[in-house]
Protein backbone atom coordinates (compact mmCIF):
# COMPACT_ATOMS: atom_id res chain seq x y z
CA UNK A 1 0.00 0.00 0.00
CA UNK A 2 2.95 2.29 0.47
CA UNK A 3 3.19 2.73 -3.86
CA UNK A 4 -0.90 2.75 -4.26
CA UNK A 5 -0.01 5.84 -5.97
CA UNK A 6 1.64 4.23 -8.82
CA UNK A 7 -1.32 2.73 -9.91
CA UNK A 8 -4.69 4.41 -9.12
CA UNK A 9 -6.95 1.95 -10.78
CA UNK A 10 -7.36 -1.07 -8.91
CA UNK A 11 -5.49 -2.80 -6.42
CA UNK A 12 -5.06 -7.00 -6.62
CA UNK A 13 -3.61 -8.68 -3.58
CA UNK A 14 -3.16 -12.56 -4.28
CA UNK A 15 -1.58 -15.74 -2.74
CA UNK A 16 -0.13 -18.35 -4.48
CA UNK A 17 -1.31 -21.77 -3.59
CA UNK A 18 0.90 -24.67 -2.18
CA UNK A 19 3.84 -22.58 -1.82
CA UNK A 20 3.60 -20.59 1.82
CA UNK A 21 4.45 -17.62 2.50
CA UNK A 22 3.94 -16.25 -1.28
CA UNK A 23 2.58 -13.98 -2.89
CA UNK A 24 1.72 -11.10 -4.91
CA UNK A 25 0.17 -7.91 -4.61
CA UNK A 26 -0.86 -5.19 -7.46
CA UNK A 27 -1.69 -1.55 -8.37
CA UNK A 28 -2.42 -0.87 -11.40
CA UNK A 29 -2.66 2.00 -13.89
CA UNK A 30 -4.79 1.17 -16.74
CA UNK A 31 -2.64 1.85 -20.00
CA UNK A 32 -3.28 -0.59 -22.67
CA UNK A 33 -5.65 -3.61 -21.81
CA UNK A 34 -8.50 -2.36 -19.63
CA UNK A 35 -10.44 -5.38 -19.56
CA UNK A 36 -7.66 -8.30 -18.73
CA UNK A 37 -5.12 -5.93 -17.56
CA UNK A 38 -5.37 -6.97 -13.81
CA UNK A 39 -2.24 -8.62 -12.61
CA UNK A 40 -0.39 -11.21 -11.43
CA UNK A 41 -1.34 -12.15 -15.38
CA UNK A 42 -2.32 -15.86 -15.82
CA UNK A 43 -3.45 -17.34 -19.12
CA UNK A 44 -5.45 -20.80 -19.06
CA UNK A 45 -2.41 -21.77 -21.50
CA UNK A 46 0.20 -21.66 -18.67
CA UNK A 47 -1.55 -21.69 -15.47
CA UNK A 48 1.62 -22.61 -13.73
CA UNK A 49 2.97 -19.18 -14.97
CA UNK A 50 2.46 -15.69 -12.78
CA UNK A 51 3.56 -12.70 -14.11
CA UNK A 52 3.69 -9.09 -12.40
CA UNK A 53 5.69 -6.55 -14.35
CA UNK A 54 5.47 -2.59 -14.47
CA UNK A 55 6.21 -1.30 -18.10
CA UNK A 56 5.31 -1.33 -22.06
CA UNK A 57 6.43 -3.67 -24.19
CA UNK A 58 6.40 -1.79 -27.39
CA UNK A 59 6.83 -4.91 -29.74
CA UNK A 60 4.72 -7.57 -28.60
CA UNK A 61 2.43 -7.74 -31.54
CA UNK A 62 5.63 -7.83 -34.03
CA UNK A 63 7.19 -11.16 -31.37
CA UNK A 64 3.20 -12.16 -31.15
CA UNK A 65 2.85 -12.36 -35.27
CA UNK A 66 6.12 -13.45 -36.16
CA UNK A 67 6.08 -16.58 -33.67
CA UNK A 68 2.39 -17.22 -34.04
CA UNK A 69 1.64 -17.13 -30.65
CA UNK A 70 -2.22 -17.42 -29.11
CA UNK A 71 -2.80 -14.83 -27.36
CA UNK A 72 -5.80 -15.05 -24.68
CA UNK A 73 -5.53 -11.49 -23.68
CA UNK A 74 -4.67 -7.65 -25.67
CA UNK A 75 -2.06 -6.98 -22.13
CA UNK A 76 1.44 -6.25 -23.83
CA UNK A 77 3.13 -8.06 -20.80
CA UNK A 78 1.43 -11.58 -22.15
CA UNK A 79 4.32 -12.19 -24.83
CA UNK A 80 6.25 -12.71 -21.88
CA UNK A 81 4.61 -15.80 -20.88
CA UNK A 82 5.03 -16.78 -24.11
CA UNK A 83 8.62 -16.07 -24.87
CA UNK A 84 9.53 -17.68 -21.42
CA UNK A 85 7.28 -20.85 -22.66
CA UNK A 86 9.35 -21.45 -25.91
CA UNK A 87 12.91 -20.08 -25.31
CA UNK A 88 13.50 -19.97 -21.46
CA UNK A 89 14.28 -16.52 -19.24
CA UNK A 90 17.64 -15.08 -21.01
CA UNK A 91 15.86 -14.99 -24.37
CA UNK A 92 12.44 -13.84 -23.73
CA UNK A 93 14.12 -10.68 -21.49
CA UNK A 94 16.88 -9.81 -24.52
CA UNK A 95 13.68 -9.79 -27.06
CA UNK A 96 11.63 -7.22 -25.42
CA UNK A 97 11.56 -4.01 -26.91
CA UNK A 98 10.54 -2.00 -23.82
CA UNK A 99 10.44 -0.99 -20.55
CA UNK A 100 10.26 -3.05 -17.95
CA UNK A 101 10.56 -4.66 -14.23
CA UNK A 102 8.94 -8.24 -13.66
CA UNK A 103 8.97 -10.52 -11.38
CA UNK A 104 7.89 -14.27 -12.74
CA UNK A 105 6.69 -17.43 -10.90
CA UNK A 106 6.90 -20.87 -12.38
CA UNK A 107 5.18 -22.87 -9.85
CA UNK A 108 5.66 -26.38 -12.19
CA UNK A 109 9.70 -25.94 -12.20
CA UNK A 110 10.21 -23.98 -8.69
CA UNK A 111 11.83 -20.75 -10.09
CA UNK A 112 11.42 -17.18 -9.72
CA UNK A 113 12.62 -14.93 -11.88
CA UNK A 114 13.25 -10.80 -11.44
CA UNK A 115 14.36 -8.31 -14.80
CA UNK A 116 14.69 -5.11 -14.99
CA UNK A 117 15.18 -3.06 -18.56
CA UNK A 118 18.27 -1.74 -19.80
CA UNK A 119 17.95 1.57 -18.43
CA UNK A 120 16.09 1.06 -15.76
CA UNK A 121 13.09 3.44 -16.85
CA UNK A 122 11.16 0.83 -14.73
CA UNK A 123 12.03 0.70 -11.15
CA UNK A 124 12.70 -2.23 -8.82
CA UNK A 125 14.49 -3.28 -5.60
CA UNK A 126 14.79 -5.96 -4.17
CA UNK A 127 14.67 -7.11 -0.41
CA UNK A 128 16.80 -10.38 0.40
CA UNK A 129 17.97 -12.11 3.83
CA UNK A 130 20.52 -14.73 4.32
CA UNK A 131 18.08 -17.40 4.96
CA UNK A 132 16.74 -17.03 1.48
CA UNK A 133 13.25 -14.69 2.33
CA UNK A 134 12.43 -12.79 -0.67
CA UNK A 135 10.39 -9.56 -1.49
CA UNK A 136 11.04 -6.88 -4.70
CA UNK A 137 9.13 -3.77 -5.32
CA UNK A 138 9.16 -0.92 -7.70
CA UNK A 139 9.57 1.21 -4.96
CA UNK A 140 11.54 0.99 -1.57
CA UNK A 141 9.66 2.40 0.49
CA UNK A 142 7.70 -0.62 -0.23
CA UNK A 143 10.03 -3.17 1.46
CA UNK A 144 11.20 -0.81 4.27
CA UNK A 145 8.65 -2.37 7.27
CA UNK A 146 8.56 -5.78 6.15
CA UNK A 147 9.28 -8.25 9.12
CA UNK A 148 11.63 -11.00 8.98
CA UNK A 149 13.39 -13.41 11.23
CA UNK A 150 16.76 -12.64 10.67
CA UNK A 151 18.60 -10.87 13.75
CA UNK A 152 20.38 -8.75 11.27
CA UNK A 153 18.44 -6.24 8.96
CA UNK A 154 17.95 -7.43 5.45
CA UNK A 155 19.47 -5.79 2.31
CA UNK A 156 17.50 -3.75 0.35
CA UNK A 157 18.89 -2.49 -3.16
CA UNK A 158 18.11 -1.31 -6.68
CA UNK A 159 17.54 -4.67 -8.65
CA UNK A 160 20.53 -3.57 -11.83
CA UNK A 161 19.32 -2.34 -14.83
CA UNK A 162 19.92 -4.63 -17.92
CA UNK A 163 20.13 -8.12 -15.79
CA UNK A 164 18.06 -10.79 -15.01
CA UNK A 165 18.20 -12.83 -11.64
CA UNK A 166 16.90 -16.64 -11.51
CA UNK A 167 16.01 -17.91 -8.16
CA UNK A 168 15.34 -21.36 -6.87
CA UNK A 169 11.81 -21.32 -5.00
CA UNK A 170 11.63 -24.12 -2.32
CA UNK A 171 8.00 -25.07 -0.69
CA UNK A 172 8.31 -23.09 2.43
CA UNK A 173 8.39 -20.36 -0.14
CA UNK A 174 12.06 -19.58 0.62
CA UNK A 175 14.23 -18.52 -2.20
CA UNK A 176 18.14 -19.77 -3.25
CA UNK A 177 19.64 -17.21 -6.00
CA UNK A 178 21.39 -19.29 -9.16
CA UNK A 179 22.13 -17.22 -11.46
CA UNK A 180 22.40 -12.92 -12.13
CA UNK A 181 23.44 -12.12 -15.75
CA UNK A 182 23.52 -8.87 -17.90
CA UNK A 183 21.33 -9.66 -20.89
CA UNK A 184 22.20 -6.38 -22.63
CA UNK A 185 24.19 -3.48 -22.57
CA UNK A 186 23.85 0.69 -23.62
CA UNK A 187 26.67 -0.22 -26.68
CA UNK A 188 25.71 -3.50 -28.06
CA UNK A 189 22.59 -3.68 -31.04
CA UNK A 190 19.73 -5.16 -29.09
CA UNK A 191 18.84 -8.69 -30.21
CA UNK A 192 15.00 -8.04 -31.08
CA UNK A 193 16.19 -5.29 -33.59
CA UNK A 194 15.81 -8.11 -36.34
CA UNK A 195 11.98 -7.92 -35.38
CA UNK A 196 11.51 -4.02 -35.44
CA UNK A 197 9.72 -1.94 -37.85
CA UNK A 198 13.12 -0.23 -39.16
CA UNK A 199 14.68 -3.00 -40.75
CA UNK A 200 18.33 -2.82 -41.88
CA UNK A 201 20.18 0.84 -41.77
CA UNK A 202 22.44 1.68 -44.66
CA UNK A 203 26.16 1.45 -43.17
CA UNK A 204 29.09 3.64 -42.83
CA UNK A 205 29.86 6.90 -41.15
CA UNK A 206 29.19 9.55 -44.07
CA UNK A 207 27.59 12.55 -42.39
CA UNK A 208 24.30 12.55 -44.08
CA UNK A 209 23.87 8.89 -44.04
CA UNK A 210 24.84 9.19 -40.09
CA UNK A 211 22.33 12.08 -40.37
CA UNK A 212 19.51 10.28 -41.82
CA UNK A 213 19.79 7.15 -39.37
CA UNK A 214 19.51 9.40 -36.61
CA UNK A 215 16.09 10.76 -37.74
CA UNK A 216 14.69 6.96 -39.01
CA UNK A 217 15.76 5.51 -35.29
CA UNK A 218 14.72 8.94 -33.45
CA UNK A 219 10.94 8.86 -35.48
CA UNK A 220 10.60 5.12 -34.87
CA UNK A 221 11.33 5.41 -31.39
CA UNK A 222 8.37 7.70 -30.70
CA UNK A 223 5.69 5.79 -33.28
CA UNK A 224 6.33 2.79 -31.34
CA UNK A 225 5.67 4.38 -27.66
CA UNK A 226 2.03 5.76 -29.01
CA UNK A 227 0.88 2.33 -27.87
CA UNK A 228 -1.86 3.31 -25.51
CA UNK A 229 -5.70 3.90 -24.19
CA UNK A 230 -5.40 6.48 -22.41
CA UNK A 231 -4.52 10.08 -23.67
CA UNK A 232 -0.98 10.99 -24.19
CA UNK A 233 0.65 14.55 -23.13
CA UNK A 234 4.28 15.76 -23.33
CA UNK A 235 6.24 17.33 -21.07
CA UNK A 236 7.98 21.03 -22.93
CA UNK A 237 10.92 22.58 -21.18
CA UNK A 238 11.63 24.72 -24.66
CA UNK A 239 15.16 22.97 -24.71
CA UNK A 240 16.38 21.12 -27.73
CA UNK A 241 15.29 17.27 -26.05
CA UNK A 242 11.95 17.93 -24.95
CA UNK A 243 10.98 20.05 -27.74
CA UNK A 244 11.97 17.53 -30.59
CA UNK A 245 9.89 15.12 -28.80
CA UNK A 246 6.87 17.18 -28.28
CA UNK A 247 6.94 18.38 -31.96
CA UNK A 248 7.81 14.11 -33.51
CA UNK A 249 4.72 13.10 -30.97
CA UNK A 250 2.29 15.89 -32.88
CA UNK A 251 3.97 14.95 -36.34
CA UNK A 252 3.21 11.05 -35.91
CA UNK A 253 -0.34 11.72 -33.73
CA UNK A 254 -1.72 13.24 -36.74
CA UNK A 255 -0.51 10.47 -38.92
CA UNK A 256 -1.98 7.94 -37.33
CA UNK A 257 -5.13 9.83 -36.55
CA UNK A 258 -5.55 10.54 -33.09
CA UNK A 259 -8.50 12.03 -32.01
CA UNK A 260 -7.50 14.60 -30.31
CA UNK A 261 -5.01 17.37 -29.46
CA UNK A 262 -1.60 16.78 -27.96
CA UNK A 263 -1.33 18.51 -24.31
CA UNK A 264 2.20 19.96 -23.98
CA UNK A 265 2.86 21.01 -20.23
CA UNK A 266 5.79 23.61 -18.80
CA UNK A 267 6.35 25.20 -15.48
CA UNK A 268 8.19 27.73 -14.44
CA UNK A 269 8.08 31.16 -13.40
CA UNK A 270 6.41 33.90 -14.93
CA UNK A 271 9.86 35.35 -16.75
CA UNK A 272 11.80 31.60 -16.83
CA UNK A 273 13.82 31.41 -19.86
CA UNK A 274 11.95 27.69 -20.40
CA UNK A 275 8.33 29.24 -19.83
CA UNK A 276 8.78 31.15 -22.79
CA UNK A 277 10.93 29.17 -25.03
CA UNK A 278 8.28 26.60 -24.53
CA UNK A 279 5.10 28.79 -25.24
CA UNK A 280 6.89 29.68 -28.54
CA UNK A 281 7.60 26.46 -29.48
CA UNK A 282 3.63 25.18 -28.22
CA UNK A 283 2.53 27.50 -30.88
CA UNK A 284 5.09 26.50 -33.44
CA UNK A 285 3.61 23.09 -33.63
CA UNK A 286 0.53 23.82 -32.95
CA UNK A 287 -0.15 21.85 -29.20
CA UNK A 288 -2.93 22.62 -26.07
CA UNK A 289 -0.18 23.95 -24.08
CA UNK A 290 -0.46 24.72 -20.35
CA UNK A 291 1.52 26.66 -18.56
CA UNK A 292 2.22 25.71 -14.67
CA UNK A 293 3.09 28.66 -12.52
CA UNK A 294 5.92 28.27 -10.18
CA UNK A 295 7.46 29.51 -7.12
CA UNK A 296 10.56 28.93 -5.11
CA UNK A 297 8.25 28.87 -1.89
CA UNK A 298 5.63 26.40 -3.59
CA UNK A 299 9.07 24.41 -4.50
CA UNK A 300 10.77 24.75 -1.00
CA UNK A 301 7.56 23.74 0.52
CA UNK A 302 7.51 20.11 -1.65
CA UNK A 303 11.11 19.22 -0.76
CA UNK A 304 9.95 17.03 2.08
CA UNK A 305 7.31 14.84 0.32
CA UNK A 306 9.82 15.24 -3.13
CA UNK A 307 12.56 13.31 -1.70
CA UNK A 308 10.46 10.72 0.27
CA UNK A 309 9.07 9.55 -3.17
CA UNK A 310 12.43 9.59 -5.00
CA UNK A 311 14.37 7.60 -2.47
CA UNK A 312 17.17 9.26 -3.16
CA UNK A 313 19.48 12.60 -1.53
CA UNK A 314 21.65 13.46 -4.46
CA UNK A 315 21.40 17.23 -5.05
CA UNK A 316 20.66 18.10 -8.34
CA UNK A 317 18.21 15.18 -8.92
CA UNK A 318 16.25 16.45 -5.64
CA UNK A 319 16.62 20.56 -7.13
CA UNK A 320 15.15 18.99 -10.79
CA UNK A 321 12.90 17.12 -9.65
CA UNK A 322 10.36 19.21 -7.43
CA UNK A 323 9.42 21.07 -10.78
CA UNK A 324 8.90 17.90 -12.67
CA UNK A 325 6.90 16.28 -9.24
CA UNK A 326 4.70 19.87 -9.22
CA UNK A 327 3.97 19.76 -12.88
CA UNK A 328 2.62 15.76 -12.85
CA UNK A 329 0.06 16.69 -9.57
CA UNK A 330 -1.26 19.48 -12.35
CA UNK A 331 -1.54 17.32 -15.01
CA UNK A 332 -3.39 14.63 -12.70
CA UNK A 333 -5.66 16.96 -11.10
CA UNK A 334 -6.46 19.32 -13.97
CA UNK A 335 -6.09 17.15 -17.65
CA UNK A 336 -6.91 14.15 -18.86
CA UNK A 337 -3.28 13.03 -20.24
CA UNK A 338 -1.76 9.64 -18.55
CA UNK A 339 0.93 8.83 -20.70
CA UNK A 340 3.62 11.78 -20.92
CA UNK A 341 6.31 11.95 -23.11
CA UNK A 342 9.69 13.38 -22.54
CA UNK A 343 13.22 14.02 -23.10
CA UNK A 344 15.26 12.29 -20.63
CA UNK A 345 18.09 10.48 -21.91
CA UNK A 346 19.24 12.87 -24.74
CA UNK A 347 21.74 14.55 -22.22
CA UNK A 348 23.83 11.13 -21.27
CA UNK A 349 24.37 9.54 -25.24
CA UNK A 350 24.63 12.94 -27.01
CA UNK A 351 27.07 14.92 -24.90
CA UNK A 352 24.85 17.51 -24.01
CA UNK A 353 26.10 18.67 -20.57
CA UNK A 354 28.10 21.63 -20.64
CA UNK A 355 31.30 19.92 -18.94
CA UNK A 356 31.85 17.77 -22.16
CA UNK A 357 33.15 20.77 -23.83
CA UNK A 358 36.02 19.97 -21.37
CA UNK A 359 36.84 17.08 -22.37
CA UNK A 360 40.38 16.19 -22.65
CA UNK A 361 39.70 14.03 -26.25
CA UNK A 362 36.68 12.60 -27.55
CA UNK A 363 37.77 8.73 -26.53
CA UNK A 364 37.13 10.23 -22.96
CA UNK A 365 33.87 12.18 -23.70
CA UNK A 366 32.80 8.45 -25.62
CA UNK A 367 33.78 6.59 -22.38
CA UNK A 368 32.28 8.85 -19.91
CA UNK A 369 28.81 9.06 -22.19
CA UNK A 370 28.99 5.45 -21.93
CA UNK A 371 28.95 5.71 -17.75
CA UNK A 372 26.23 8.35 -18.08
CA UNK A 373 24.15 6.09 -19.71
CA UNK A 374 24.81 2.85 -17.21
CA UNK A 375 24.16 5.71 -14.00
CA UNK A 376 20.79 6.68 -15.47
CA UNK A 377 18.69 5.06 -12.76
CA UNK A 378 20.24 6.84 -10.22
CA UNK A 379 19.70 10.39 -11.57
CA UNK A 380 17.42 11.35 -14.38
CA UNK A 381 15.58 8.35 -14.98
CA UNK A 382 14.87 8.12 -11.56
CA UNK A 383 13.51 11.31 -11.24
CA UNK A 384 11.50 11.15 -14.42
CA UNK A 385 10.13 8.23 -13.34
CA UNK A 386 9.53 8.79 -9.29
CA UNK A 387 7.68 12.40 -9.97
CA UNK A 388 5.73 11.05 -12.81
CA UNK A 389 4.50 7.85 -11.25
CA UNK A 390 3.65 10.31 -7.63
CA UNK A 391 0.85 11.11 -9.27
CA UNK A 392 -0.20 7.85 -11.57
CA UNK A 393 1.30 8.80 -14.51
CA UNK A 394 3.29 6.67 -16.88
CA UNK A 395 6.48 8.02 -18.37
CA UNK A 396 7.77 7.53 -22.06
CA UNK A 397 11.19 8.08 -23.23
CA UNK A 398 11.67 7.94 -26.72
CA UNK A 399 15.13 8.86 -26.58
CA UNK A 400 16.10 5.81 -24.58
CA UNK A 401 15.26 3.98 -27.30
CA UNK A 402 17.79 0.40 -27.17
CA UNK A 403 18.42 0.89 -31.00
CA UNK A 404 18.97 4.33 -31.15
CA UNK A 405 20.80 4.92 -28.12
CA UNK A 406 22.81 1.73 -29.18
CA UNK A 407 23.27 3.21 -32.65
CA UNK A 408 24.21 6.91 -31.61
CA UNK A 409 27.39 5.41 -29.21
CA UNK A 410 28.79 3.00 -31.85
CA UNK A 411 29.60 6.15 -33.86
CA UNK A 412 33.51 7.57 -34.19
CA UNK A 413 34.15 9.64 -30.91
CA UNK A 414 34.90 12.39 -33.04
CA UNK A 415 31.29 13.07 -34.71
CA UNK A 416 29.99 13.09 -31.00
CA UNK A 417 31.85 15.47 -29.38
CA UNK A 418 30.56 19.72 -29.25
CA UNK A 419 31.49 21.73 -32.37
CA UNK A 420 31.67 25.33 -32.95
CA UNK A 421 31.23 25.81 -29.22
CA UNK A 422 27.71 24.01 -29.58
CA UNK A 423 26.72 20.77 -27.18
CA UNK A 424 24.76 18.01 -29.66
CA UNK A 425 25.92 19.67 -32.37
CA UNK A 426 25.05 15.91 -34.18
CA UNK A 427 21.84 15.56 -32.92
CA UNK A 428 21.10 19.33 -33.88
CA UNK A 429 22.70 19.17 -37.19
CA UNK A 430 20.58 16.01 -38.00
CA UNK A 431 16.89 17.79 -37.90
CA UNK A 432 18.39 21.30 -39.19
CA UNK A 433 16.38 23.09 -41.90
CA UNK A 434 13.39 20.41 -41.36
CA UNK A 435 10.96 22.69 -39.88
CA UNK A 436 10.21 20.23 -36.89
CA UNK A 437 11.29 22.60 -34.24
CA UNK A 438 12.21 26.68 -34.15
CA UNK A 439 15.65 26.89 -35.36
CA UNK A 440 16.13 29.21 -32.36
CA UNK A 441 15.11 26.49 -30.00
CA UNK A 442 17.36 24.13 -32.23
CA UNK A 443 20.75 25.66 -31.31
CA UNK A 444 19.38 26.64 -27.51
CA UNK A 445 22.06 26.58 -25.27
CA UNK A 446 21.74 23.82 -22.41
CA UNK A 447 20.32 24.87 -19.31
CA UNK A 448 19.86 22.87 -16.20
CA UNK A 449 16.42 21.40 -15.71
CA UNK A 450 16.17 23.10 -12.35
CA UNK A 451 17.77 26.39 -13.66
CA UNK A 452 15.94 27.34 -16.81
CA UNK A 453 12.66 27.22 -15.02
CA UNK A 454 13.14 30.33 -12.91
CA UNK A 455 14.27 34.14 -13.31
CA UNK A 456 17.89 34.89 -14.89
CA UNK A 457 18.49 37.19 -12.12
CA UNK A 458 17.97 34.57 -9.42
CA UNK A 459 17.68 30.55 -9.97
CA UNK A 460 15.76 28.10 -8.68
CA UNK A 461 18.83 26.44 -6.86
CA UNK A 462 20.10 30.10 -5.26
CA UNK A 463 16.44 30.35 -3.80
CA UNK A 464 17.12 27.11 -2.15
CA UNK A 465 20.26 27.82 -0.88
CA UNK A 466 19.11 31.04 0.36
CA UNK A 467 16.03 28.91 2.28
CA UNK A 468 18.06 26.06 3.71
CA UNK A 469 21.10 28.78 5.24
CA UNK A 470 18.93 28.64 8.82
CA UNK A 471 17.96 25.05 8.29
CA UNK A 472 21.58 23.69 9.09
CA UNK A 473 23.89 25.52 11.09
CA UNK A 474 27.96 25.69 10.40
CA UNK A 475 28.74 23.08 13.20
CA UNK A 476 26.42 20.27 11.99
CA UNK A 477 28.27 20.65 8.51
CA UNK A 478 31.87 20.96 9.79
CA UNK A 479 30.56 17.12 11.46
CA UNK A 480 29.01 15.67 8.46
CA UNK A 481 31.82 13.38 7.50
CA UNK A 482 31.35 11.87 11.00
CA UNK A 483 27.62 12.27 10.49
CA UNK A 484 26.99 10.31 7.26
CA UNK A 485 30.53 8.56 5.98
CA UNK A 486 28.63 7.64 3.29
CA UNK A 487 29.09 10.59 0.76
CA UNK A 488 29.17 13.19 3.52
CA UNK A 489 27.35 16.33 2.45
CA UNK A 490 29.63 19.57 1.63
CA UNK A 491 26.93 22.03 1.58
CA UNK A 492 23.83 23.11 3.94
CA UNK A 493 21.19 22.54 0.82
CA UNK A 494 23.07 18.71 0.51
CA UNK A 495 23.13 18.50 4.11
CA UNK A 496 19.57 18.94 4.61
CA UNK A 497 18.29 16.73 1.98
CA UNK A 498 20.65 14.05 3.59
CA UNK A 499 18.84 14.57 6.68
CA UNK A 500 14.94 14.36 5.10
CA UNK A 501 16.15 10.83 3.98
CA UNK A 502 17.44 9.67 6.59
CA UNK A 503 14.34 10.95 8.48
CA UNK A 504 12.30 8.79 5.58
CA UNK A 505 14.89 5.71 4.63
CA UNK A 506 17.09 5.61 7.64
CA UNK A 507 20.37 3.36 7.13
CA UNK A 508 19.89 3.45 3.39
CA UNK A 509 22.39 6.09 2.06
CA UNK A 510 24.23 3.43 -0.13
CA UNK A 511 21.23 3.69 -2.68
CA UNK A 512 23.31 6.36 -3.98
CA UNK A 513 26.61 5.04 -4.42
CA UNK A 514 27.64 9.01 -5.36
CA UNK A 515 26.07 12.04 -5.86
CA UNK A 516 26.27 13.25 -9.91
CA UNK A 517 28.38 16.17 -10.20
CA UNK A 518 30.05 17.31 -13.59
CA UNK A 519 33.89 16.12 -14.52
CA UNK A 520 36.98 17.45 -15.88
CA UNK A 521 36.15 20.84 -13.96
CA UNK A 522 36.90 21.73 -10.47
CA UNK A 523 32.84 22.14 -9.71
CA UNK A 524 31.46 21.88 -6.72
CA UNK A 525 27.84 22.26 -7.44
CA UNK A 526 26.05 20.53 -10.26
CA UNK A 527 23.98 23.75 -11.45
CA UNK A 528 24.98 24.30 -15.10
CA UNK A 529 24.44 28.01 -14.83
CA UNK A 530 27.69 28.14 -12.31
CA UNK A 531 29.44 26.20 -15.07
CA UNK A 532 28.69 29.11 -17.42
CA UNK A 533 32.22 29.99 -17.64
CA UNK A 534 32.92 26.71 -19.67
CA UNK A 535 30.69 28.11 -22.93
CA UNK A 536 32.33 31.55 -22.27
CA UNK A 537 36.18 30.07 -22.50
CA UNK A 538 35.20 28.59 -26.09
CA UNK A 539 33.96 31.88 -28.33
Amino acid sequence: MKIAHRGPDAFRFESISKFANCCFGFHWLAIVDQLYGMQPLRIQKFPYLWLCYNGEIYNHLRLKAHFEFDYQTMVDGEILLHLYERFGVEKMISLLDGVFAFILLDVANRKVFLGRDTYGVRPMFKLVTDDGFLAACSEAKGLMALSHTMDSPASITPFPPGHFEVFDLKMSGKVESLQLDRFHSCTSEPRHAIYDAVKMLPQGFDLETVKSNIRVLFENAVRKRLMAHRRIGCLLSGGLDSSLVAAMLVKLAREEGLEYKIQTFAIGTEDSPDVQAARGVAAYIGTEHHEVNFTPQEGIAALDEVIFHLETYDITTVRSSVAMYLVSNYIRSKTDSVVIFSGEGSDEFTQGYLYFHKAPNPTAAAEDSVRLMKELYLFDVLRADRTTAAHGLELRVPFLDHRLTAYYLSLPPEMRVPKNGVEKHLLRDAFKDLNLIPENILWRRKEACSDGLTSVKKSWYSSVQDHLESKVNNEQLENAAKTFPHNPPGTKEAYYYRQVFEKHFPGQARWLSHYWMPRWIQATDPSARTLAVIHSTLK
